[in-house]
């Protein structure tokens, strides 16, 4: 028997005021699928992100991680869950070095999956572990703030990874990447275990498509196409949307 799906969502709305942002969404993601959430400024792509993860409270519906409702808890316990999400740049620490950023991460992460306090050997591995998935073990020893940017976007996602997410959640991860950095990154994100769901939004339709299995189209907060990448493209409302935007 099949367990239950990583994430569902079950008539989601979001609202600001007299402003509805999000508007009964109803979908699930199952485990190991990697699923993009595209729409077109102001469709409710963050706003979802936000409430899923649990940085702003759904105004009405419910949520699931694994069959657990988690509609009205705070983060850390989506994180105890197996829920991850990559930080900010600006929780990075520039003045530390790579390892140092990582061995901090780990040892503020309770996680689900490894209750027990670390050793430094194991938490040594651990970083060792997660840096090689990200392309960054040879740059342990650099301070944060002497790398490139796209190196820096790549740590963020070690600090997702750090609780050993089941579901990593990942808002515009290519933001402001130069050109050349776009696709080490890309390769990088394909060395995350398979088994690991991510659900992410990106205005970048090459990373979309080269990254994704499923596409989510949001518009005006409601969902307007769920299919495979190729279904999605093909779709005549979609393209309508877009007005030739990429899609």
């Amino acid at each position: 028997m099949n367990g239950p799906d990583a994430l569902t969502l079950d008539n989601l709305f979001k609202n600001y005021g007299g402003v509805q942002v999000l508007n009964g969404l109803s979908f699930s993601v199952a485990p190991g699928e990697r699923t993009a959430i595209i729409g077109p400024n102001g469709a409710g792509k963050s706003t979802l992100l936000n409430v899923i993860t649990g940085v702003t409270p759904a105004s009405r519906g419910r949520i699931a991680l694994f069959g657990d409702d988690i509609t009205r808890q705070p983060p850390y316990h989506r994180l105890r869950r197996g829920m991850g999400c990559g930080f900010q740049l600006n929780r990075l620490f520039f003045g530390l070095t790579v390892l140092q950023n990582v061995q901090l991460a780990l040892n503020g992460a309770g996680t689900w999956r490894d209750q027990a306090i670390r050793t430094r050997a194991e938490t040594r591995a651990h970083a060792h572990e997660l840096l090689d998935t990200m392309g960054l073990w040879e740059r342990r020893d650099n301070q944060v703030g002497t790398m490139a940017y796209g190196e820096q976007r790549r740590l963020e996602i070690v600090f997702g990874l750090a609780s050993r997410p089941r579901l990593l959640i990942l808002d515009e991860p290519t933001a402001g990447l130069a050109i050349a950095e776009i696709e080490p990154f890309m390769s990088a994100i394909r060395n995350i275990a398979h088994d690991t769901t991510i659900l992410f939004t990106s205005h970048d339709m090459d990373v979309v498509f080269g990254l994704a299995t499923r596409l989510i189209v949001l518009y005006f907060g409601a969902i307007v196409a769920d299919g495979t990448p190729d279904a999605v493209r093909n779709d005549p409302h979609v393209r309508e949307i877009y007005l030739g935007e990429g899609v």
